[in-house]
């Protein structure tokens, strides 16, 4: 190479994404739809390596992504078999046999100085009060699996949907954008000898693909941020047991539900993602607590339905990249970052790193917004983590030797800081940008066992008949909206029909 472009301080022209899939597909859409004018953007798959291929469920994030990108609903969820998503079931994490759902929606009303749950914590302690999920509209909705849109964005949702087939449709919309893909697999990646930027992909034929910036979707392997840049990776597996994953998909016996199932087992836990033909299934587990193979048997002896494909194996580790952004290279989805999708945050942090990204798209490389761009993704990566890790750590469950160890693990200091402060005093903090809201954390930390020790004195201004009437009309606005939505796959066999699968 002898042309300066390989030196910082080149203009940024030249776009690179190595690796298809969902992370490379969503790049290519956002990018093409917005820069695709001022920028030459390059896509390198190679058909010969396979996506991990989940990533099915979303939260409410990737309607707003959808939204900005022009996506019609109808013709993306035909085209990925979707149904829509209102929170997700917890099937035996506090008890074998307890369940609640996390839903995406509001509960109730907050008053400026202190949140619903200090008004149903009063409730609740002076019999005035139901169940905090009968004051949810998306939560009562689940529980009788039904759904519709309503005016005025007035219920929260999001998607299941086929990973595959969405990175079908992804492409589409970024070739009609201008995207160029290239058919290859990268054999070596060329970096500059005095920067160490990045400048060309060799692919198996020979021929050379280079750029300005290379966005590395090469999933687990981190071929480019890795294996090429070196950047070391953050460890998360103290906090996070499980390392291995199988998954296969299953015909559908039964009408999909508007939630995703999260079922715990003896050494981990399992989902349930149902589309519109077929339902998607995976064991998550810890490898230290239960082999490969006992695994594989309790997970094929839960599954309902014809197995449309044999489980395949998915190892990992839990954990971040020590940067995201190094030099010329941004690293996006698997290549970046891993945590398990109990809370189905996969692609959203996969279009967190693309949004962060556009707002912050370089003429020139500059340090400055590395660094900045790092620190968000760090913040996010570090809640996302906690709460995950929250569900592990409230449990009852000692039933085996996994759930044991994790009763005895220590929490990140910012994790036990929010469930000391809302077991003591039913407050909830959000960091600005944090993903999970305040009502997030509280059905989580409720259903999963906590009751607060105290209220806001706030709700104790009010008067007992007072109370009785602001919590019973909360409650008969939601069952009068839920009694009206019609039944979930009803609405959608209306709304956006997908195509009965050949097989």
């Amino acid at each position: 190479m002898n042309d300066t472009a390989e030196f910082p301080g080149k203009q940024i022209k030249r776009v690179v994404i190595a690796g298809g899939g969902t992370a490379g597909w969503m790049a290519a859409a956002a990018l093409s739809k917005t820069l695709g004018k001022v920028l030459d953007i390059t896509l390198v798959e190679s058909e010969e390596i396979g996506t991990v291929g989940v990533g099915e469920a979303t939260i409410p994030t990737l309607v707003t992504f959808h939204r900005l990108l022009d996506i019609g609903e109808q013709e993306f969820m035909a085209a990925v078999q979707g149904t829509i998503k209102l929170g997700i079931s917890f099937e035996n994490w506090l008890d074998v046999g307890h369940r609640y759902i996390h839903s995406f929606g509001l509960s109730g009303k907050d008053h400026w100085s202190a949140g619903f749950q200090h008004f149903w914590l009063r409730g609740r302690r002076e019999g005035l009060a139901s169940g905090y999920e009968d004051y949810c509209v998306e939560l009562k909705a689940s529980l009788q699996d039904r759904f519709a849109h309503l005016p005025r964005g007035g219920i929260n949702y999001a998607y299941h949907m086929d990973a595959s087939l969405y990175a079908r449709f992804l492409r589409g919309l970024s070739e009609r954008h201008g995207i160029k893909r290239v058919e290859g697999k990268i054999v070596s990646v060329a970096t500059d000898d005095a920067s160490g930027y990045i400048t060309a992909l060799t692919l198996a034929d020979g021929s050379t693909i280079e750029g300005d910036l290379f966005i590395d979707c090469t999933g687990f392997r981190g071929l480019l941020i890795d294996k090429t840049l070196g950047v070391g990776f953050e460890d998360w597996s103290h906090w996070l047991f499980n390392d291995s994953a199988l998954a296969t998909q299953t015909t559908a016996v039964r009408d999909a539900v508007p939630y995703t199932r999260a079922i715990a087992g003896t050494s981990g836990w399992q989902w349930r993602i149902p589309l519109q033909h077929r339902v998607g299934n995976g064991i998550v587990y810890s490898s230290r607590h239960i082999s490969d193979d006992d695994a594989k048997q309790e997970f094929l002896s839960s599954l309902e339905g014809e197995v449309i494909k044999y489980p395949w194996p998915i190892r990992f580790r839990p954990g971040q990249r020590q940067k995201s952004w190094e030099k010329n290279c941004v690293a996006l989805g698997l290549a970046g970052s891993f945590i398990e999708p109990l809370e189905s945050t996969t692609i959203h942090l996969i279009q967190r790193g693309i949004v962060h990204l556009l707002r912050m798209f370089p003429q020139v490389i500059a340090q400055s917004d590395i660094d900045q761009y790092n620190a968000q993704l760090n913040e996010e990566l570090t809640h996302v983590r906690d709460f995950v890790v929250l569900h592990y750590t409230l449990t009852n469950r000692r039933d085996t030797p996994y759930w044991r160890e994790i009763a005895e693990m220590k929490l990140p200091a910012t994790l036990q800081h929010r469930i000391d402060l809302f077991r003591e005093t039913g407050r909830v903090f959000r960091m600005p940008d944090e993903l999970f809201a305040e009502n997030s954390w509280i059905q989580v930390m409720m259903g999963q066992g906590i009751v607060p020790q105290q209220y806001h004195p706030i709700a104790d201004v009010m008067s007992q008949p007072d109370l009785t009437r602001f919590l019973g009309d909360i409650k008969s606005n939601v069952d009068n909206t839920v009694r009206q939505l019609p039944a979930h796959m009803d609405y959608l066999r209306g709304y956006c029909p997908a195509p009965v699968p050949v097989r």
